[in-house]
């Protein structure tokens, strides 16, 4: 991760777990950042510890990216203040646990604008400098739930499928620009975003640290792959499904997903 000593990185969703966790290791390599999420209070909290420990530069950005027009603004805060990003981290999502049906139609409408088109515009908006340049870095974070469909969260997993096969092509895509990308497929981490999703307990066994996640996205990154696992559990079970045909292992993780009665 030295090549990303002195460069400048734009993290989103920054202001907790695994976002929090990538934003810390850039800046303990040196990295400057551009930090945006919606609490600009922990934005602020953050780039006052990094800036005091590993003497980086810090810029904070509070931005909604269910706000469809949320990308371009940070795009232009980024210009105005002459900040080349090299390094991208598309971490900003949310998920949220339950019957589809009886999900508010907003939240699952907000949960596709964060986790999908977000990353699309932002990416968009991002790579043609890095094209550019012959130099650029994109880290999207997926999910093991990427890997096949989930009953009761139908919805975020169908998005972090998404993200996993848009990191995995477009890879393919702008290798030869000097360009690297690379989806972050974490399984249950230490983080807020089981209590938003609003999942039950019992969902939450063997749940990573997110500094180890964050060190393993990085280090994938870095070394030009398009696709990592984090952990050895997950890794063997995203596997084994493989092995089984699709509507059993819809229909086991339905049945680990099903809310109580």
């Amino acid at each position: 991760m030295e090549r990303w000593r002195g460069k400048w990185a734009l993290v989103t969703g920054a202001s907790s777990g695994i976002g929090w966790a990538l934003a810390e290791q850039l800046a303990a390599q040196g990295t400057n950042l551009v930090l945006t999420a919606r609490r600009a209070d922990r934005l602020a909290r953050l780039a006052d510890d990094v800036t005091t420990r590993y003497k980086v530069q810090t810029q904070i950005f509070a931005a909604d990216l269910a706000r469809p027009q949320a990308p371009g603004e940070i795009f232009r805060f980024t210009n105005q203040k002459g900040l080349p990003i090299e390094l991208l981290i598309n971490n900003a999502g949310f998920g949220a646990y339950g019957e589809f049906r009886k999900i508010e139609a907003q939240r699952l409408l907000d949960m596709v604008q964060v986790n999908v088109a977000s990353v699309v515009h932002l990416t968009h908006l991002f790579l043609p400098p890095m094209v550019e340049r012959r130099s650029g870095y994109i880290l999207i974070v997926a999910s093991t739930a990427a890997f096949q469909p989930v009953p009761y969260i139908s919805t975020y997993a169908a998005t972090k499928g998404f993200d996993l096969l848009f990191a995995e092509g477009l890879a393919e895509e702008v290798r030869r620009y000097g360009v690297r990308v690379c989806a972050l497929c974490p399984g249950s981490t230490v983080s807020e975003f089981n209590e938003v999703a609003g999942q039950p307990a019992h969902l939450l066994r063997a749940q990573e640290p997110n500094e180890k996640v964050a060190r393993v996205g990085l280090e994938a990154l870095a070394a030009g792959k398009s696709r990592v696992i984090s952990g050895t559990r997950n890794w063997l079970s995203v596997e084994g499904q493989r092995l089984a045909p699709r509507r059993l292992v819809t229909r086991v993780a339905a049945r680990m997903f099903m809310p109580p009665q």
